[in-house]
Formats: structure tokens, C-alpha cells, sequence
């Protein structure tokens, strides 16, 4: 008589089951420990950055046209109010944010372009 040991297999199916690659997904880069955004034609850069506490973040227009910097969300500007003192840049103009006192992340945008996601970023204060 044949005996089945089909249990016999199971130790060989828990280390294919172990052997799967599992998919992560994409993490955005790490802030960038500066104080200074530039507005160019292809958008902000850095996209995202890192400040101490305290600090002020100055925006610099390098673009051919007019932007309005301002605080998410859209349109009322209430998540950051040191934000919103950038305000209207004019080409080659730069103004700095009120100081950040608080710790935490602030995303920022383009008042009148609020869906371009190149002219949308975000400062972390740590």
C-alpha cells in the first residue's frame, strides 16, 4: 500500500510564500534644509523643504510672470497664515514668510494657478 504524504510539502510552500515580492509605493524625497524657494518657469524648487523652528522662508521670483504664494487650502489660505505674507511677486521681485512658530507641515500653493502641482509645495518646521 502507497501512503500520500502531501503534508511533506507544506514546509516548501511556506518558504515560496515567503519569497514573494511585495510592492511598496514610491515615497516622496526628503525635504531639503534650506530657507529659499525659487519660482521659475518649470515651477518651485525645492518642492518641499525643511526649517527650523522660528525660521522665515523667502520666496524668490525668477519667473516671466506674476505669482500670488499663499498657504493651503485654496482659496482660503488658513492653514499657514505666515504664508500668505509672500503674496503677489512680480518678476524678479522676493519677499519673505512671517516667521513659523509652530511645528508642523505647510503646503503652499499659487493662488491663481491653484491646480498646477508645479507651483504647489510644502515647508516642514522641525
Amino acid at each position: 500500500m502507497v501512503r500520500k504524504t502531501w503534508w511533506i510539502g507544506l514546509p516548501a510552500l511556506a518558504v515560496l510564500a515567503g519569497t514573494c515580492n511585495t510592492v511598496t509605493a514610491p515615497t516622496a524625497p526628503p525635504p531639503v534644509p534650506t530657507t529659499t524657494i525659487r519660482i521659475s518657469p518649470s515651477g518651485v524648487s525645492p518642492k518641499s523643504i525643511e526649517i527650523a523652528l522660528g525660521a522665515r522662508v523667502l520666496f524668490i521670483n525668477n519667473d516671466t510672470r506674476e505669482h500670488t504664494m499663499g498657504s493651503d487650502p485654496h482659496p482660503d489660505h488658513t492653514d499657514c497664515p505666515v504664508l500668505n505674507q509672500v503674496g503677489l511677486l512680480k518678476p524678479g521681485e522676493q519677499r519673505e514668510t512671517g516667521n513659523f512658530v509652530v511645528v508642523r507641515q505647510c503646503g503652499y500653493h499659487d493662488h491663481e494657478l491653484p491646480t498646477v502641482v508645479d507651483l504647489q509645495g510644502t515647508i516642514v518646521t522641525k
